[in-house]
This record gives structure tokens, C-alpha cells and sequence, in this order.
């Protein structure tokens, strides 16, 4: 008896650990809001606050990957049976200028899996600008729909654990997720301040999910987001060539959980940059890029210093991200002056 619980316990363990991870994971999407965690925050401001939106007085458009916690093993209950995934994010984001609504529209698209979860967002914004002072004030209004999925199939609970190495798990006996597929949809409301001096300062402020919105079906509610963010330029006077540019990021999640990370970038000939930063309690972080033309391309990867990493087998390896931004103008013609001539000559 005693040796068949301690292979019970043996064979539990990796479970169990799983388990654990799998909650961890729901816990922070639930704590996040499915808002996804980026390194390249300062440029990927739209997603943070609407009213960037039109910004940049340019058409711009950002597509951007991020593979959080590579390496990190999340066990099965069953070899071979899918796991889920630590956090993948997969972004598109469009905004412009439009000159007769006096501010700008934006587009946002998300799409992220974790755990089990497969989530889709859809951001639609409108912000109102205004010139102030040196820079210029923009406020906006943010509408919210989500599209949460759940993927219960390769759940299991303690009672469908039999111990047998042989027949590790039986069929589950809850009705609840036994073979289905759980999915819901949700509408929720965003707003934001954001001001900036255009090639020196600016400043963010904004309210994610204003409405709380709450999902009875997977027993699921939004928390209200706050996203405070800010960042400088500084060029060298003996060489015009090189910025520096800082920048800071505070969020909180239901004004309980509270996390902040800070950067600093240096720009060369607006050509070339590399950066380094660091999100407290979590990882360091390293960025690099390049600009050509109307593209910018960059890449950054996020040393992982929580206990989720330490560098051991099974643990993050660190988080990948990836990104590519466009941004062009387009000028209108300008009409030639009419000219009228005097047909009168005059000696």
C-alpha cells in the first residue's frame, strides 16, 4: 500500500505543478484584463490609451508579435494531450488624422492565447484634439468588444485522477466542461487624456474596461485598467546626430495590482537605435531597430528575473517580441494661385 501511494504521489506531482501554473496564468489574465504586456510600449502607444490616436499626424499602421515565457514547461495531465500555451499576442493597430472630426480614428485588433484561453479584442477609437500651450490636448472615447473563448477538452479534475500508471485519468465526470467549448462576448467602454510637445515630451493617461463588464457564463469581469505613461527627447548639442529618449509605464489592475517598467532608448541619425529597461520585479529588458524610409522594424527580448525564469531547465527563457510600424503622409496638391491678368497697357 505504501508503495502504491507513493507512485500515486509521483505520478500526481507534474500534475499537480501544472495545475498550479495553468492557475497562475488564469489568475494574471484575469489581473490583466487580457490587456497584453508589450516591451515596445513606447511605440505601440495606441494600445495603451486611445487618444494617441491621429497623434502623429500621419496614416500609421503597427503589426506586432509577443511570445511571453519561452521555455516554460507546462505538463499535461497526459502525455500528449495539449497543454495550452503560455502567452502569445498577435497585434494589428491602424490610426489617422481626419481634419473635419478635429482629432483622429483608430483601429486596434488583438488577438492572444494563454492556458486554454483563446481571446479576440477589437478596439474602435475617436479622440478630439486641440493645440494648448506649445503642444497640443487630445481626448478620447474607446469602445471595447471581446470575444473570450475557453477551451475546457483537456481539463481534468482530482476525482478523474486514478492513480494507475496505466490508466492515469478517467473520463470527466463534470458536465460543466466535459467535452465542450466555452465562449462569450463582451462590450466595454475606454477613455484617455494624452498631450504632447510633437519631438520633445509627452504624457499619458488613460481607463481601460470603464464599465466592468462581466461575463456570467465563464464567471468572468473586467477590472478597470489605469495606464500611465510618459516619455522625453534629448539631443545632443555636440552631436545632433544621437537622442536619448527615456520613457516610463505604470499600470494598475483594479487599483490592487500594480506594476511599472522604464526605458531608455538611443537614437542615431533617426536611422539606428538600441535601448535597454527594466520592468520591476519581472525581467530586464533589451531592444534594437532599425528605420528605413516610412518603415520601422525592431525587435527586444525580456530577460526574465522572476522566480518564472532564474535560468533553469523548464523555466522561462525569456519573452521574444517583434514589430513593424508604418507610417507615411499624404499631401494633398496644392492649387496653383489664380492669376488675373489687366489687359490694359500702361507706359
Amino acid at each position: 500500500m505504501a508503495k502504491l501511494n507513493r507512485q500515486r504521489k509521483e505520478h500526481w506531482a507534474p500534475k499537480i505543478v501544472s495545475f498550479l501554473v495553468t492557475m497562475m496564468l488564469f489568475s494574471s489574465v484575469c489581473k490583466a484584463q487580457n490587456e497584453g504586456q508589450y516591451t515596445h510600449f513606447m511605440f505601440n502607444r495606441l494600445s495603451y490609451n486611445p487618444a494617441y490616436a491621429g497623434s502623429s499626424g500621419a496614416i500609421s499602421f503597427t503589426l506586432l508579435y509577443n511570445n511571453q515565457w519561452l521555455g516554460l514547461d507546462l505538463q499535461a495531465p497526459v502525455p500528449g494531450v495539449d497543454a495550452g500555451t503560455t502567452p502569445v499576442n498577435y497585434l494589428f493597430s491602424f490610426d489617422m488624422p481626419i481634419r473635419w472630426l478635429h482629432g483622429g480614428v483608430g483601429l486596434i485588433f488583438n488577438s492572444q492565447s494563454i492556458g486554454y484561453h483563446n481571446n479576440t479584442t477589437i478596439d474602435i477609437d475617436y479622440a478630439f484634439r486641440l493645440y494648448w500651450g506649445p503642444g497640443n490636448l487630445a481626448a478620447a472615447v474607446e469602445a471595447n468588444l471581446y470575444s473570450f473563448g475557453f477551451n475546457t477538452s483537456n481539463l481534468y479534475g482530482c476525482n478523474d485522477l486514478t492513480g494507475d500508471p496505466g490508466n492515469p485519468i478517467s473520463s470527466s465526470g463534470d458536465p460543466s466542461v466535459s467535452g465542450k467549448d466555452l465562449s462569450d462576448f463582451m462590450v466595454d467602454v475606454s477613455t484617455g487624456l494624452y498631450y504632447q510637445v510633437p519631438g520633445v515630451w509627452y504624457a499619458s493617461l488613460s481607463v481601460k474596461n470603464l464599465l466592468g463588464s462581466h461575463s456570467d457564463k465563464l464567471n468572468y469581469q473586467n477590472a478597470r485598467t489605469i495606464y500611465i505613461m510618459g516619455g522625453y527627447e534629448y539631443q545632443f548639442t555636440f552631436n545632433p546626430s544621437f537622442k536619448l529618449k527615456p520613457s516610463a509605464l505604470i499600470k494598475g489592475a483594479g487599483m490592487s495590482v500594480w506594476q511599472a517598467e522604464a526605458a531608455l532608448i538611443v537614437d542615431y541619425d533617426n536611422a539606428f537605435w538600441g535601448g535597454l529597461g527594466y520592468r520591476i520585479r519581472d525581467a530586464f529588458t533589451f531592444m534594437a531597430g532599425v528605420n528605413w524610409k516610412w518603415l520601422k522594424v525592431g525587435v527586444a527580448y525580456d530577460l526574465t528575473t522572476s522566480k518564472l525564469g532564474y535560468m533553469k531547465p523548464g523555466r522561462s527563457m525569456g519573452t521574444f517580441e517583434v514589430f513593424l510600424n508604418g507610417s507615411f503622409r499624404i499631401d494633398r496638391p496644392k492649387h496653383k494661385p489664380t492669376v488675373s491678368g489687366n489687359t490694359r497697357l500702361t507706359r
